[in-house]
């Protein structure tokens, strides 16, 4: 999977604890997801605007015209509707709809009552969310980057032995006596203190071998 360019990181993490959120499911954490969906579509329209157009594909906008979509979160879905009119495609979540959830979700800011979203406002403006960023940083398989994203933070991969490691470890240090069992050094240092096992591994293998014949003298 080709990387996200470095701008495009930003309006993603967003994108990425929003769905944390969304996946917790209890009350709480569907108002935040609401919410946070519902920035992450402002954020990736601030972020695009603001881009240099080298990294936009080259698209030029007037100034005069940007600092009108920038204004509030309407006149950015503005500048939305002239992109896809643009690139000749179609809004695959309806700009009313847009409006609707995000009215929700000022609802839970600054409305009187802060009752919890229902899933389908929660689905659609994470359509909406991820439909934008797609477009407008033009990155394919959004759900699936989301969801690698989430893996990654909840099942973080398991520590892996360093074939190098090992071999520095066990030839400075040989077996290891435990309760009259014999393991090598690197096995016992990597179960019982994985980051000790890289900084002592690193530090081995930098350390200037012994030459056979002169047992390391000069």
């Amino acid at each position: 999977m080709i990387p996200l360019p470095p701008w495009a990181n930003g309006p993603f993490e967003l994108l990425v604890h929003a769905e944390g959120h969304l996946r917790a499911a209890d009350d709480f954490d569907r108002r935040i997801a609401l919410i946070s969906f519902d920035n992450a579509i402002e954020v990736a329209i601030t972020t695009f605007l603001t881009l240099h157009p080298i990294q936009r594909g080259n698209r030029i906008y007037p100034n005069a015209d940007v600092e009108k979509w920038l204004e509030n979160y309407h006149s950015k879905l503005e500048f939305v509707g002239k992109e896809v009119a643009t690139r000749k495609l179609s809004w695959e979540v309806e700009k009313s709809h847009i409006i609707w959830a995000h009215e929700h979700r000022n609802e839970q800011y600054h409305g009187g009552t802060k009752g919890t979203p229902e899933k389908s406002v929660l689905l659609l403006v994470k359509k909406a969310a991820l439909w934008i960023f797609s477009m407008l940083f033009e990155v394919t398989d959004c759900e699936k980057r989301l969801d690698d994203a989430i893996k990654a933070t909840l099942d973080p991969a398991p520590p892996q032995h360093d074939d190098g490691y090992d071999r520095a470890i066990d030839h400075e240090y040989g077996m290891v006596e435990v309760a009259e069992q014999s393991f090598y050094a690197s096995e016992v240092l990597f179960n019982a203190d994985y980051e000790a096992y890289k900084e002592t591994g690193a530090r081995l293998c930098q350390k200037p071998s012994k030459s056979p014949a002169t047992g390391g003298k000069e």
